[in-house]
Parts: C-alpha cells; sequence; structure tokens
C-alpha cells in the first residue's frame, strides 16, 4: 500500500470521530486506531448462576492475606499499548530483550507484540531496572494490560 494513502487515511482519521479504520486492498492491509487516546474498554464478566452461589460456603478471611504480594505502583508498570501476542525475543533462539533486574534506559526495546502479522517494538518510556516481567512469552495479552514493572 502506498505511503501516501496511508497518511492520508491517518489525516481522515483525525478529522473525524472515528476511532478506527481497516483498509483492505488484494493482500495488502492496514489498520489505523487511536486506542492510545481512548479509555480501556469495560469487559462483561459472567456471573455465577444463583444456586453456585447459595452452594458456596462463605469465605473465611486468610490470617495470611496481609502478607500477600504488595501493591504495585501503577507509575511503574509498562502497558501493553495494542492487543496481540507478547514476544521477549526476536526470535525463538535469540536472547530476550531484558531480563528482571536488568537496567533499563529510554528507548531500549523490552519487547515484541505482535498484531495482525506486524512485529511492533515496545519501548522502554522511562529508565529504571526491571522489576518484574508479568507476561509469559507467546502470550496473547489485551490493550492497556500490565506488561513490566520498571522502577
Amino acid at each position: 500500500m502506498d505511503i501516501r494513502k496511508v497518511k492520508k487515511l491517518i489525516e481522515l482519521l483525525e478529522e473525524s470521530d472515528v476511532a478506527e479504520i481497516e483498509i483492505h486492498e488484494g493482500e495488502e492491509s492496514v489498520r489505523i486506531s487511536r486506542h492510545g487516546s481512548m479509555p480501556p474498554m469495560p469487559y462483561m464478566m459472567q456471573m455465577p448462576m444463583a444456586g453456585a452461589l447459595a452452594a458456596a460456603p462463605p469465605a473465611a478471611p486468610v490470617a495470611g492475606a496481609a502478607a500477600k504480594e504488595p501493591e504495585i505502583d501503577e507509575a511503574t508498570m509498562v502497558r501493553s499499548p495494542m492487543v496481540g501476542t507478547f514476544y521477549r525475543a526476536p526470535s525463538p533462539g535469540s536472547r530476550s530483550f531484558v531480563e528482571e533486574g536488568q537496567e533499563v534506559k529510554l528507548g531500549d526495546t523490552l519487547c515484541i507484540i505482535e498484531a495482525m502479522k506486524i512485529l511492533n517494538q515496545i519501548e522502554c518510556e522511562r529508565a529504571g531496572t526491571v522489576r518484574r516481567i508479568l507476561v509469559e512469552n507467546g502470550q496473547p495479552v489485551e490493550y492497556n494490560q500490565p506488561l513490566f514493572v520498571i522502577e
């Protein structure tokens, strides 16, 4: 697809109230989305049937519940900018982009998210240390899902 057409589509999207557009031309396709400026879509949770609720005994408070994992500060999380498949390395036999405990700086590649057969490099938006990797290699990820904790 011609880059001029893609630029024109971006301009049309910016001028309208449309949040996302997808165009197919033969075997080529392009999808342009404004997900970065939109809040995440709420998900519907399936409620258990009333009979299952009645049969379940009331939950007793656990003594060690306070000793659970500490709360993670939202400011330290790197979230997925799109829906796709999470990859820690550029290819199956390659070394991971980052490991837990590794120092990273602004612009370092953290992972790849494959969306519609396009490999999108996710870069670090601040310097720090990778404290936790919250997603397994090859796992599907949702928009705005936490991927890393960088402090």
